[in-house]
């Protein structure tokens, strides 16, 4: 209801840029001279190969050089797929026969390693899963493969989507060693989705695809500087996706601007039999995100400043309130209720959910540890996997109570309910159509010893509500980015894009990562 109120009061265009590109012959290393791979959308790249001034071949060498350039740095990509070219060469040969499938065909895209992929290994970056690679695609590659995107490989990621050890280091992964933020490279990308973030940002893929338990797209998304979305619980399939919990695990498009977020989401998303969270999701939704493009007069949003923790993500949102308000848009500080009480019981539940879920995914890879007991015991005698961290998240598995326990059931419905109740309430009381948050404060330096320093995210209401959450670039701490998180209601996904689109809009701010060393 809110998302038609507001694309009704603001109406639809479609998506345009100015950014203009300049094409040049391909030298020796595959790349392409003039081609400004940060700044073109995949509008452009489809304008430009539907005038013969670019093909898909051309496009995937152009990323294939960037990665074997610039990715020794940041550690992003586990894994090319040696089929690019061919997938490329197919691309070009239906547009020169008219038959284009659409706003993705020929163009690269990057799926995180715990996404099946046929034929090409698939890890969630533990080597306890350096068996046979999966026999058949998840939904969502699928999906992809029928939009006739070019599949260009694996992104690195944090070990089992960063749900091993309370004491992680984001990005870190026993098959693919420590991705690195390429705006500062000895800071951390966050997680889990740390190669998928951390390669979109450093131009190794057009697109790439993250997913997301609780921060694992919008993070590393805003870390490095880039646009993600985590889409509405039950938008898109979670077949063959290595899971924590089916109750809030989703995979979402990350991208560097929010028309090409908007285009990957259109195709990822579908109803799948196999996913029954996907048959709820309503009639009406739309099929093309990418249709909508508005500006801010008029809209009412709501700002959970999260004040007080850190000096430079208070002058981002004070300076994205701002910039809101001088565009038309309705800007009235909110607090969020229940935070703590679903804090109290959301790590509980998922430890539950993924001895649940996980070995029942397993069974697919029937060569692979297939309990969370034999994984515990093939970690303990690995001489790699513990030598960063421990695994007490698997630890603490093997004694969770069972699905069907009362405390577990309670657990879960509490979460679960008191985090939708965080967002419509505080929707409903200020007749909001969106939420704003900062997403991230300034990415800290990768340390084994001491983990992770999170200290600001607003990903949790979200994350755990299964509503849908849009990060956009909103600012700098230095060289280090700080995103704005957009959230609202169940399936209105549209909303968070448009508002995200307005925003990015109003406030182009983000600039190609340079790779520093250090600060």
């Amino acid at each position: 209801m809110r998302a038609k109120r507001l694309l009704a009061l603001v109406g639809l265009t479609v998506l345009t840029t100015t950014t203009s590109l300049v094409v040049s012959a391909p030298v020796a290393d595959g790349s392409t001279p003039g081609l400004d791979l940060d700044r073109a959308t995949i509008p452009q790249l489809q304008h430009l190969m539907d005038h013969g001034d670019l093909s898909a071949v051309r496009l995937t060498q152009a990323y294939l050089a960037r990665i074997r350039t610039v990715d020794p740095k940041v550690h992003a990509v586990l894994k090319v797929d040696d089929t690019a070219l061919d997938q490329a060469r197919a691309s070009d040969k239906r547009r020169r026969s008219g038959h284009v499938r659409g706003p993705l065909d020929g163009i690269p895209v990057l799926l995180k390693d715990n996404i099946d992929t046929r034929g090409l290994a698939t890890t969630a970056g533990s080597r306890a899963l350096l068996v046979p690679p999966p026999s058949a695609d998840a939904t969502l590659v699928t999906r992809l493969r029928d939009a006739g995107a070019v599949i260009l490989g694996k992104a690195n990621l944090s070990e089992w989507a960063n749900f091993r050890s309370t004491h992680s280091t984001s990005g870190w992964s026993g098959v693919g060693g420590q991705t690195n933020n390429p705006y500062v490279l000895d800071r951390n990308p966050c997680g889990s989705s740390s190669g998928s973030g951390a390669g979109v940002a450093a131009s190794l893929a057009q697109v790439a695809i993250g997913t997301e338990t609780d921060g694992s797209i919008v993070c590393p998304s805003a870390q490095n500087g880039v646009v993600g979305h985590k889409p509405s619980l039950g938008l898109v399939s979670r077949t063959g996706v290595v899971p924590i919990s089916l109750e809030q695990d989703t995979a979402g498009p990350i991208a560097r601007n929010v028309e090409d977020v908007a285009i990957t989401l259109s195709v990822l998303q579908g109803r799948d039999h196999a996913d029954k969270a996907t048959l709820a999701y309503p009639a009406d939704q739309p099929s093309n995100y990418a249709r909508f493009r508005t500006g801010l007069r008029g809209a009412r949003i709501g700002v959970w400043r999260l004040s007080g923790i850190d000096k430079d993500v208070d002058r981002v949102v004070d300076d994205s309130v701002t910039l809101l308000t001088d565009h038309g848009a309705t800007v009235v500080d909110v607090d969020l209720p229940y935070q703590d009480q679903i804090e109290a019981v959301e790590y509980p539940a998922l430890t539950t959910e993924i001895a649940r879920d996980l070995p029942a995914y397993l069974r697919h890879r029937p060569q692979a540890p297939q309990t969370m007991a034999a994984l515990v015991d093939f970690n303990r005698k690995d001489p790699v996997e513990l030598s960063k961290f421990g695994q007490e998240l698997f630890e603490q598995a093997l004694t969770a109570p069972s699905p069907t326990d009362p405390t577990y059931r309670d657990q879960r419905a509490t979460a679960t309910s008191l985090a939708q109740r965080s967002i419509d309430e505080t929707l409903a009381k200020y007749h909001l159509d969106a939420i704003i948050a900062p997403t991230n404060s300034p990415a800290w330096p990768t340390n084994y010893q001491a983990g992770d320093a999170y200290i600001l995210g607003s990903s949790t209401p979200a994350a755990v509500a299964g509503y849908p959450a849009t990060t956009v670039p909103a600012g700098y701490a230095g060289e280090l980015p700080i995103g704005l998180t957009f959230f609202a209601a169940h399936w209105s996904d549209a909303t968070t894009l448009t508002l995200a689109a307005a925003y990015e809009h109003a406030n182009p701010i983000r600039h190609a990562p340079r790779f520093l060393a250090t600060t």
